[in-house]
């Protein structure tokens, strides 16, 4: 899947991004077409890459590129669609909407309801290989439970495509780019290998989230 410049994004949102410190980001971070001030993580929180804004507010570090960010929030919007028309699922529906305990590998998931991940999931493939999840409802993740990846998969090659609200639960581990519809929710020490790309707000409460090696 192509992401165009969102891919250097660990964190994007159209409606901000609030923080509980500290957190701690690998990657850039930006919010359009709400006004910087929205951005509320600080300038040390952001351990490498840029906070990007469309205005003179937000962190004192930022860069102002609103063009940058129009472009970014269109290539985000163009991922989410085309992650949501894919067709031909290799599964539709897989454990009625719960996947804790189970090893997945490559291909195309859909769910017609929501996903929760109640106990470690595994994602075993080679370097190459794809997994996308569609989600119709929201995503849940339990706290203190695991996303791991086995066999070489990388993050970089994962997407979740969900049209309702996600929440990473407290202390649990995610992989992969999260392509939200809806408010992306991490709780507290949550951590991600991968990406917050959020078409409303993404919320942290003293997070890892680093963007995945390309």
């Amino acid at each position: 899947m192509e992401l165009g410049v969102a891919s250097t994004f660990a964190i994007l949102s159209k409606t901000g991004v609030t923080n509980v410190p500290a957190s701690v980001v690998n990657g850039n971070v930006g919010s359009s077409p709400i006004t910087g001030a929205a951005i509320h993580l600080s300038c040390p929180e952001v351990a490498t890459g840029i906070i990007y804004t469309v205005d003179a507010g937000g962190p004192a570090c930022k860069t102002t590129d609103a063009t940058l960010l129009t472009t970014t929030v269109g290539d985000m919007e163009l991922a989410y669609a085309d992650a949501a028309g894919r067709t031909l699922p290799n599964a539709i529906n897989l454990g009625a909407g719960e996947i804790g305990g189970l090893t997945l590998t490559p291909g195309l998931y859909k769910w017609n309801t929501d996903l929760l991940i109640s106990t470690d999931v595994t994602l075993t493939g080679g370097p190459n290989d794809i997994w996308i999840f569609q989600v119709a409802g929201g995503l849940d993740q339990a706290s203190a439970k695991n996303i791991t990846l086995a066999g070489g998969a990388q993050a970089k090659n994962v997407f979740w495509q969900v049209a309702e609200s996600v929440s990473v639960g407290t202390t649990a581990h995610f992989e992969g780019t999260i392509l939200g519809k809806t408010l992306i929710a991490m709780k507290t020490g949550a951590s991600i290998n991968g990406r917050l790309l959020a078409q409303t707000a993404v919320t942290l409460q003293s997070n890892v989230v680093t963007l995945p090696a390309q």
